[in-house]
Parts: C-alpha cells; sequence; structure tokens
C-alpha cells in the first residue's frame, strides 16, 4: 500500500501533467503574439521611481516640458508610492530615500500640491528619515543642478580625470562600462556648475531637516573599510586644491570629454544605452552652449526620449532597451517548445558586433570583436553574457550559415576571460575583463558600491554553458579555470549569488545548467549540494520567490511569494541537477501551470533582477513569459525522451 507521502507526490505529478501540453501551446502562441514583424522581441524593462523621476526634472532643466507627457508619469508615480509614505527600490519594498525625494521633487515640479494627502505622507517619511541631505550621491548632484543643494554637498570629481593617464590610481579604464558612460558628461556638469532653467521655480527646500548651507557632513560614512576613511581625508585635500588647477586643462579636459561622448552617442541608442548616461549628456551639451539642433545634442535628446513607455493614462521611463537579452531568452523558450526561430536568429545576427574595438580593447587590444550588445545598438559595449546566451541559440538552430558567428562569438568569450590568479581568475565580467580595483568601490562618490564590473558566477556560468555546448571539454585550461571559480563561489548552503538576476534561485540555476552542460556527473558534491537547497527553499505552493531584500541580509531563496520567472528557475536548475523526476519539480511545474493566465501569460509583479545590489533593482517584463515557458517545455522534453541530462547549455 502507497504511504500517503507518495501518493501526495504522485498526485502532484500526475496534476503537473494534466494540461501540460494546453499550457505550453498557450504559452508559444502568446509570445509569438509579442513578437515584432522583423523577428524580434523587446519587452518593457522597469526600475523603480527614479528614474522617470529624473525624466521629468530633465525636461525641467532644459525648460521643454511636455504637460501631457508628465501628467502620465504623475499618475504613475503616485500609483508606486508605498504605503510607509515614501517611494521603494522595487514592488513592495522598503522605503528608500534618494527614490522618495526624487519622485517628491518630480511630482512638486507636474504641480502636486505640496499641501495633497500624499505629498504630506512622503514628506514626513523623508524627515523622518534623515532629511534630504542624508540622500546618496546622485542624488545630491542632481539637487546640486537645481540650487537645492551647494556643490560642495557632491564629492569632488575633477574634469581633469579626463586627462589622467592609465597608470594613474583612478583612470576611466579601471571602472565599469556603466560608471564610465554616467560619469564623463557628470564630470563637465561638476565643473561648469549650471544651474537648471526650471521655469517654474519649485523648490523642495521643505524636505530638509536642516538647511543645505548649514550641513557640514554631505561627505560622510559609513565607511565599509580604511579606504573610505582614506578617500574622505583626500577628498578634503582635493577640495581645497581643485581652485589652483590650470585653466588651461579644463579647457583640454573639457575637449576630451565631449570627443568621448560624441564617439559614442550610438544613435537614437543613447551613450551607453542607459538612461543616465543619456540623460548626463543631453545636459552636456545643454550646458556647453550646443543648440538642441546640434547633431550631438539632437541625438541624445532623441535617445532619451526613445525610452518612454506611454500608455493612455500613464508612463514613466525605462533605465535601457533589452531587445537583444529579450530575443535571445524568447528564442530558447520557443526553440524547447518545438517552434521554429529562424526570423529572431536572423534578426540576432545581424547585431553581431565585428567591426568596433570597444573600450574592452584597453585589456585585450590584440583581441577581435565579436560579441552583441544588450540593447538595439551598443557597439562600444557588448558583454559576454549576451552573446552566450544568443551564440547558444544560434548553435542551436543548426543553419550551417551560422558557424562563422559562432565561430567570432567563441573566440571573443575567450579571449574576455579573466586572467592573473586570484579570486576572480578564470570568471568572467559582463563587459570587461580585470575591472578589478576593488579599492576604487571605496571612493566618496561610490556611495553605492558598485563603480566595477568583477567577474560573476551567474555569468561565468553562461558562458560555460556556451562553450561546452559548442563542444568545450572540461578538461580545456579555459574550462578548467572557469570550474575552478564556480566551485570558489558556492555558498555554504550549496547556492550561487546572482549578480544580475534575482538572487541566489537566478545564481544556483546558472551555474547548475552550466555544470550540467560540461558533463559534470550529477552526483557532483557541488550539484548535489545546490540542488537540495534549491528543493529546501521550495515554497508550499510547490512555487519558488525571492525578495530583493535578500541583496542585503534576508534569507537566500526566500519570499512572501511564488513567482513565475523563480519558479521556472529553480525547475529549470533541478532539470540541470539531473532531478527531473523529483517530486519538487513535478510540484513546480504544477504550479506554473496552475497560474497562467487564460491568454497563456503569467502575471508577476514582484521584481526579478537587479542593476546594482542595495541601490537599483529591475523588472523584465518577459521573464514572466519566456522563462516559465522555457520550464514547462523541457519538463515534457525531458520526460518524453526519458533521460535526466539536459542536453543544450541553457
Amino acid at each position: 500500500m502507497l504511504s500517503a507521502s507518495l501518493q501526495a507526490h504522485r498526485h502532484a505529478d500526475d496534476t503537473a501533467l494534466s494540461g501540460l501540453d494546453d499550457a505550453i501551446s498557450a504559452a508559444a502562441a502568446a509570445l509569438t503574439r509579442r513578437r515584432h514583424d522583423d523577428g524580434h522581441w523587446v519587452f518593457e524593462l522597469e526600475a523603480d521611481a527614479t528614474i522617470p523621476a529624473e525624466y521629468v526634472l530633465l525636461e525641467h532643466f532644459l525648460d521643454r516640458i511636455d504637460p501631457p507627457l508628465q501628467a502620465k508619469i504623475g499618475v504613475y508615480l503616485r500609483a508606486i508610492q508605498g504605503e510607509h509614505g515614501g517611494w521603494p527600490l522595487f514592488h513592495d519594498g522598503a522605503f528608500d530615500i534618494s527614490a522618495s525625494v526624487k519622485a517628491y521633487f518630480a511630482l512638486k515640479a507636474i504641480g502636486d500640491d505640496p499641501a495633497a494627502p500624499h505629498m504630506r505622507r512622503a514628506r514626513e517619511a523623508i524627515l523622518a528619515a534623515g532629511g534630504a541631505e542624508r540622500t546618496n550621491v546622485f542624488t545630491r548632484a542632481q539637487l546640486a543642478l537645481f540650487g537645492q543643494v551647494p556643490w560642495r554637498a557632491v564629492p569632488v570629481m575633477p574634469l581633469e580625470i579626463m586627462l589622467l593617464p592609465e597608470w594613474f590610481p583612478f583612470h576611466l579604464s579601471k571602472i565599469s562600462y556603466w560608471s564610465r558612460t554616467v560619469v564623463v558628461p557628470l564630470l563637465v556638469l561638476m565643473a561648469k556648475q549650471p544651474i537648471a532653467r526650471n521655469p517654474r521655480g519649485v523648490q523642495i527646500q521643505e524636505l530638509f531637516r536642516t538647511p543645505p548651507d548649514q550641513v557640514r557632513d554631505w561627505i560622510r560614512g559609513p565607511y565599509r573599510s580604511g579606504w573610505g576613511r582614506f578617500f574622505k581625508q583626500f577628498d578634503g585635500i582635493l577640495r581645497a586644491m581643485q581652485p589652483l588647477f590650470p585653466r588651461s586643462g579644463q579647457r583640454r579636459a573639457t575637449r576630451e570629454a565631449i570627443d568621448f561622448v560624441t564617439e559614442r552617442l550610438n544613435g537614437d541608442d543613447g551613450l551607453g544605452g542607459i538612461y543616465p548616461a543619456i540623460a548626463n549628456s543631453v545636459m552636456m551639451f545643454d550646458t556647453l552652449g550646443f543648440a538642441p539642433e546640434h547633431p550631438g545634442a539632437a541625438i541624445a535628446w532623441r535617445a532619451v526620449r526613445k525610452l518612454l513607455v506611454e500608455f493612455d493614462d500613464r508612463a514613466y521611463c525605462q533605465p535601457c532597451l533589452s531587445p537583444v537579452w529579450d530575443t535571445g531568452l524568447a528564442g530558447h523558450a520557443m526553440l524547447e517548445a518545438g517552434v521554429a526561430v529562424d526570423e529572431p536568429c536572423r534578426w540576432l545576427l545581424e547585431k553581431q558586433i565585428l567591426d568596433v574595438a570597444g573600450d574592452w580593447v584597453v585589456r585585450r587590444p590584440g583581441l577581435r570583436p565579436g560579441g552583441w550588445a544588450f540593447q538595439y545598438e551598443n557597439p562600444h559595449y557588448p558583454d559576454v553574457d549576451d552573446t552566450a546566451v544568443v551564440g547558444m541559440l544560434l548553435a542551436r538552430n543548426g543553419d550551417p550559415a551560422y558557424e562563422d558567428s559562432i565561430a567570432r562569438a567563441r573566440e571573443w568569450i575567450i579571449g574576455m576571460q579573466s586572467t592573473g590568479g586570484g579570486r576572480f581568475d578564470g570568471g568572467w565580467g559582463a563587459f570587461e575583463p580585470e575591472n578589478i580595483h576593488l579599492h576604487l568601490n571605496h571612493i566618496p562618490f561610490a556611495d553605492h558600491g558598485a563603480l566595477l564590473d568583477p567577474p560573476t558566477s551567474d555569468v561565468t556560468a553562461r558562458c560555460v554553458s556556451f562553450l561546452a555546448q559548442i563542444g568545450m571539454t572540461a578538461d580545456d585550461p579555459v574550462m578548467a579555470r572557469a570550474l575552478a571559480f564556480l566551485r570558489r563561489e558556492q555558498e555554504a548552503d550549496g547556492s550561487w549569488f546572482g549578480r544580475w538576476g534575482t538572487n541566489y534561485i537566478y545564481g544556483t540555476w546558472s551555474v547548475l545548467c552550466a555544470l550540467n552542460a560540461v558533463g559534470l556527473g550529477h552526483d557532483d558534491p557541488a550539484i548535489r549540494r545546490a540542488a537540495d537547497w534549491l528543493v529546501a527553499v521550495q515554497r508550499d505552493d510547490g512555487g519558488w520567490g525571492e525578495d530583493e531584500e535578500t541583496y542585503r541580509h534576508a534569507p537566500p531563496g526566500r519570499y512572501k511569494e511564488s513567482t513565475p520567472s523563480q519558479t521556472a528557475w529553480a525547475v529549470l536548475g533541478l532539470m540541470a541537477a539531473g532531478q527531473t523526476e523529483h517530486p519538487a519539480v513535478a510540484r513546480g511545474i504544477a504550479y506554473l501551470v496552475r497560474t497562467r493566465r487564460p491568454d497563456g501569460e503569467w502575471t508577476e509583479l514582484p521584481y526579478n533582477a537587479v542593476g546594482f545590489p542595495r541601490v537599483f533593482y529591475l523588472r523584465y517584463h518577459g521573464y514572466r513569459l519566456y522563462f516559465p515557458l522555457l520550464a514547462l517545455a523541457r519538463y515534457r522534453n525531458l520526460r518524453n525522451a526519458n533521460t535526466q541530462r539536459v542536453m543544450f547549455g541553457f
């Protein structure tokens, strides 16, 4: 007679299989409907209140105010205000003072009455948290542009940084691509110290507990190390010396900054393809007296407008666009479901970067380009994560016409592997190799702690998966060093940290796929520990969920609700670990089948990715669609094939 536990497991398995085919068909049809005519996918990419608020303020800085658009952004900002009175960094998150100050400022600029209940609640929450004087560096820079705080509220970053030699302890090549593209135009703004046109004369002095001209501790701790205290002292010395710098140096540095930005304007996709860099380039051109119709200024403005998402009743500004990433991931899901993706593959093939040696060439001068960027166009900044995902898709599709493209991707990814020994040896960062000058994360300007792009488990895992899928074996020196890195990075509980997706579930799924692809036995201790951890954090409803607070101190792999994307990652991870027959997988599949909507899609409000841990989070609207489809289709395929081995790297 079957035990009650075994009966429950078999019932869960039967539930999972019941309706599986219908769920896959409906999800594939839904994803097909979302595809653009030229074959690519792109979904909304949502951040917090910060980006739309900054966009509102940008229009007021320039006096290029679009009242109907701003009214719609106001609707969006009010809708995401938290019960705590302020604005969080992610759905249902804790109060964040910097996001709250920007959102309040934007709403007041739009025309909201400070006496309105939502504005009063926000003001009280901000003051209770220490006032606007306790915001982060980038927020204080925004406030300085509007004359709300003195420029001494911002750490010293001389424009002459543009002239420093590469051997200098601080050099632009030693910080991440996103930091570099944001900082260069910002250096011009910090040197010129413009004041926003601000035609409505909006002020927010009511948000300060201490009048800004009386604040004496703008640059302060808590410091994360002795480096922080050292750099605080150096900031004071540099501040005293800055007026003595020769004017000729600033003029030359200004030209260098203009040349840097102009070379990387990137058409309508903008500097670096990310909002903060694009917005700073818009303000830089304006501050330097470039007319709006000047080619550089006009391109920058079109690029920032391209990030807007507008509906009938609301609007917001995205931090960037994700078409290559979305198309690559959606393509994998469709192939798993048995749907041809020839058009998406051809679209992706045209996006490969073969003729621009980007900023990464500083570390790899002899390496030929061969990667893909995240956005529509961003040739100076391809990333190995996108390149690996696209490379796997092209290889899996099997068209001989893709062989040269895959070979170039392979060459570039191998060339981007970190070298030099130490903790990061054998791993991959997202955009550049050896971006590991960790002391720079402690300068006062980097209070977000995300100035760098060191190797991470999730990105390294994707590169391993790609190389394994196209035939590289575990004993190859490239692979051996990568696997050693991944083993070093495994957490004590068996999980892996997820740098670009939330969080340990994402990281663990990524690495398990890589270890499976390279052919490690499913009884490998690292694989067993990771699979046991995934099973241990499964929720009672059969799904998985993880809070963005795990980037602070919340328990890894835990959340108050299950989400479709994280459930899919966990199920995919367990299947990669050879656990297709495990009851936890059946329960996860049953959760996905049960929670899909009649239109074949899933609903997901919690955020599922990260820009900078503890500072900036993301919700990929496509994750709730293509990852569940990938998980369901893979489960069906493995069951039908009666195998425990996933045959692809992703």
